[in-house]
């Protein structure tokens, strides 16, 4: 599918571009371009060379088309009398052509990945299903109940909204180099501006190192479907909330783990001593930024959201306790 003249270059067959336009679905909306399936589909012939020359001089480039990475929202009513906004799905409508390019890439990147990739992964992986990921957790959970008379399990599963959009980009790319990717692909996966029909790949590859480090606890994930099962022995639950990072308690409130949060206050000591050593803004800022602030937004997006407006106020008072001590205006 693919010729390589060297680890820097990167390219696309024509023959593979006609296949891969041969087979659009001609029932699918045509994107921003305006563009559609049953077009492509019936000019494969005429249009893969064409479209060859674009899709590699956009990999030697380094760089996804702007035309590309636009999509249409469509809200699509949930159910039959839509009252209210939350009633509507919005519905991304991109380049049929991007797709066609994406999946393309997306056989290049899933031949190119190493066999030491995390086997908790169950998604784009050869020969495994989403039947696989569940019979995991259900053979780990009763293997560990059967062996343990008072032990329990905890089952934490999380499903990520637009988890595509968490990633940063920079930070892909690194990711993507470590696992030994083509540098053209790894440059610009088209992140720029554009959710990309194929994130869940890109997702899946930005978590490859997300591990459980203790025997007691496994993470098992089918793309950005995670659940973290943890495996409790004498009311032993240390292990499994270091992985979870937040302080879950039985009401589902986040009090509890709030309370923690705030204890960050007590670094503050530290930023009154800094600022008597009459050190620069930029230091105090630093400082905050790495001492207590990534204390409070810890897994932000989890909590926060539900979270009270006491237990808000409560954050608050440490953030501009931190502010009368710098004497600046802080983020929060």
């Amino acid at each position: 599918m693919y010729t390589a003249g060297d680890e820097h270059t990167l390219s696309v067959t024509e023959h593979n571009v006609r296949r891969a336009l041969s087979c659009v679905n001609t029932r699918k909306a045509a994107g921003p371009d305006g563009m559609s399936g049953r077009v492509l589909k019936t000019c494969a012939n005429q249009l893969a060379p064409v479209f060859t020359t674009i899709f590699n001089l956009s990999l030697a480039k380094s760089v996804v088309p702007t035309c590309f990475k636009r999509s249409t929202i469509v809200p699509v009513p949930k159910n039959v009398s839509p009252a209210c906004l939350n009633d509507y799905r919005p519905v991304a409508l991109t380049s049929v052509v991007m797709k066609c390019f994406e999946r393309l890439i997306k056989h290049y990147i899933c031949a190119s990945l190493p066999r030491t990739m995390d086997p908790l992964q169950f998604a784009y992986r050869s020969n495994r299903s989403t039947d696989d990921a569940v019979s995991q957790v259900l053979h780990t959970t009763r293997s560990h109940l059967d062996s343990q008379k008072r032990g329990y399990v905890r089952l934490l599963f999380i499903d990520y909204s637009s988890a595509f959009n968490t990633i940063v980009p920079t930070r892909l790319a690194d990711k993507l180099i470590e696992l030994g990717l083509n540098t053209p692909v790894c440059l610009d996966p088209g992140l720029s501006n554009r959710q990309a029909p194929g994130g869940q790949v890109l997702y899946s590859l930005y978590t490859h190192d997300y591990v459980a480090r203790s025997s007691s606890n496994s993470i098992i994930k089918f793309a950005d479907d995670t659940v973290v099962v943890g495996l409790i022995s004498d009311n032993d639950e240390k292990a499994y909330l270091e992985v979870v990072g937040v302080h879950i308690t039985e009401d589902l409130t986040w009090n509890t783990h709030i309370d923690t949060l705030v204890k960050a206050r007590q670094r503050l000591y530290h930023l009154r001593q800094l600022r008597k050593f009459r050190v620069s803004m930029r230091v105090l800022q630093s400082f905050y930024s790495g001492a207590v602030e990534s204390i409070l937004t810890g897994n932000i997006t989890a909590w926060f959201g539900n979270s009270t407006a006491q237990d808000r106020r409560a954050l608050q008072r440490v953030v501009r306790s931190a502010e009368r001590t710098t004497g600046i205006t802080l983020p929060y």
